[in-house]
């Protein structure tokens, strides 16, 4: 398989992705009932985002949709995902979207993974000029920024696990909304919390990776967080600081791909996309480093080892399936 995102490719993820957006069941439904009332169907709760077995990967799943057809926008599953997008970014189910998350019950739903899955949505739609998608998810956008905006004041420590709520990710994400929408105020908060939770980190010894429910590098990803938020002038010399022996292949658990022993468990799923991920955490580090040095080559091939583990596996068991491309285009198209 390809190490690049070519049409080929992007055609059969989008064909994966189309159908797990539209598959309501089976579903992991992130639900907290205050009573009888809200014994509802993911369909009712969620108009838009009902399917690919949990809210947020359905989030990245649309993600995935549209990054693609602006990626190639005459591809054949184009006409496909225009007819989808028309027919969900609406203002009534956007609205019921968003009035989701009024109620007490609601407040941490999906905080704060699928809250940076869905700005990095919307900052993906605003690309697709002619189409009133974007303007259409503003509402839901609006609620989320709002949530995010009340939240990181309030959170003292970071989270720096490898799954959902690792915090590093969640600015990472948001910081691509924040530049589109050009909104200064955000991107400070980001840059401000950033700094405030990871601006003295040195020296980490990664000795928590991988864990069995692993499908972010907490290492990596509190890097690549950094990079896409400070200056060149600033991420270099943090990077030295927090992973110095990256030339001798230290910590040497970030150089090694997960090995997964059954991919019909969700959990040990998703150490295939620890290995996507990392992928495109080593790629994106790479580029902020010079040609000259060494630790260009080592990243780079550390992100081909990785996904050379994680892209055979993207199709297969459902566990993975509902979500697993979604990181391989992020590590197949960093330069894109």
């Amino acid at each position: 398989m390809s190490h690049t995102l070519t049409q080929e490719l992007a055609e059969q993820f989008a064909r994966i992705a189309l159908r797990n957006v539209r598959r309501e069941y089976p579903n992991n439904l992130d639900h907290a009932l205050a009573g009888a009332a809200d014994a509802r169907t993911p369909g009712d709760l969620h108009p838009v985002f009902y399917g690919s077995y949990d809210w947020h990967s359905c989030v990245h799943n649309y993600w995935l949709l549209s990054y693609l057809l602006r990626r190639f926008p005459d591809f054949a599953p184009g006409a496909d995902i225009r007819i989808l997008f028309d027919s969900q970014f609406v203002p009534g189910k956007v609205a019921k979207e968003s009035a989701y998350f009024a109620t007490p019950t609601t407040r941490k739903f999906k905080r704060p993974y699928g809250w940076a899955w869905l700005l990095k949505l919307a900052a993906e739609l605003s690309g697709h000029h002619r189409n009133p998608w974007a303007r259409n998810l503003a509402p839901l956008t609006d609620t989320i920024v709002q949530l995010l905006r009340d939240f990181l004041p309030l959170a003292t420590y970071p989270i720096r696990v490898g799954t959902h709520f690792n915090t590093a990710f969640s600015l990472r994400m948001a910081a691509d909304y924040a530049d589109v929408a050009q909104d200064r105020g955000l991107g400070a908060l980001l840059l401000d919390t950033a700094r405030r939770w990871y601006g003295a980190d040195a020296d980490c010894p990664a000795w928590g990776e991988p864990s069995l429910d692993d499908f972010q590098s907490s290492a990596l990803i509190e890097a690549e967080c950094m990079r896409r938020l400070l200056s060149a002038d600033e991420f270099l010399p943090w990077f030295n600081r927090f992973l110095p022996h990256i030339a001798e292949g230290e910590p040497a658990t970030l150089f090694r791909p997960a090995t997964v022993s059954d991919r019909t468990d969700g959990k040990i799923a998703h150490l295939d996309g620890l290995n996507l991920s990392r992928a495109w955490c080593w790629r994106s580090i790479a580029l902020e480093l010079s040609l000259t040095d060494p630790r260009r080559s080592i990243a780079e091939e550390a992100a081909d080892r990785h996904l050379k583990e994680g892209l055979p596996h993207i199709v297969g068991d459902y566990a993975g399936e509902h979500w697993l491309a979604t990181f391989a285009v992020l590590a197949l198209d960093v330069r894109a």
